[in-house]
């Protein structure tokens, strides 16, 4: 087995030279983001990349590499306003989110893209964050989705069992009702498709980090 270079110090004691080994520098960072934000945005081009970029750019985020992560809200994670989190953005740095995306290239066709939060009353659990691309609805229609999924992946942990053939305004009661949930909410961009074109939407939850 090869053993990780570490760092080392020669020191005297009598007459005998000891080899004093110093502790190898800690490689993994476990990382939990303090605070997150909400953006979306919208692009169009004759080019599908260039129309992702576009919305990218739109959302204020384009200039990050972004990490697409999953559905986890982090315990007292702050959520903050969108101008606030982007002041905290630095050009080119890894960037964690939980990304929405849906791509067309079809006249007329109805776009969305959610995504939807989950909060717990007890701050020291997590929350959920959940993910609508959607093809064919209407920004209502992705924003109850998306609401929907995180409450009910949030509910199932918290071993609330309501009926899923319910509409998502009854679910919603029935949740806040538990007192185990205090808030849903989401970010939604919707958009239409033109001829010739691609057009892009995204909708982003941004964790930052202190």
């Amino acid at each position: 087995m090869v053993e990780p270079v570490l760092s080392g110090a020669l020191c005297r004691k009598g007459t005998t030279v000891v080899k004093k080994k110093l502790e190898a520098p800690e490689i993994m960072t476990i990382l939990v983001p303090t605070r997150m934000f909400l953006t979306k945005g919208v692009g169009r081009s004759i080019y599908q990349l260039k129309s992702f970029e576009d919305s990218l750019r739109q959302a204020g985020v384009a200039q990050q590499n972004l990490v697409s992560v999953s559905s986890i809200l982090p315990p007292k994670c702050k959520i903050i306003p969108k101008e606030e989190g982007l002041k905290h953005l630095k050009p080119g740095a890894v960037t964690f989110c939980v990304m929405a995306r849906t791509d067309t290239n079809e006249h007329g066709r109805l776009i969305a893209s959610s995504v939807g939060i989950a909060i717990p009353r007890d701050r020291n659990n997590w929350g959920y964050l959940s993910e609508v691309h959607s093809h064919g609805m209407n920004k209502r229609e992705a924003e109850d989705m998306a609401e929907d999924l995180a409450a009910g992946m949030l509910g199932t942990t918290l071993g609330l069992e309501v009926d899923p053939n319910k509409a998502w305004s009854e679910k919603e009661q029935a949740y806040k009702a538990s007192g185990l949930i205090i808030k849903t909410s989401n970010i939604t961009q919707v958009a239409k498709g033109r001829k010739g074109m691609w057009t892009t939407t995204v909708a982003l939850a941004v964790f930052l980090f202190d």
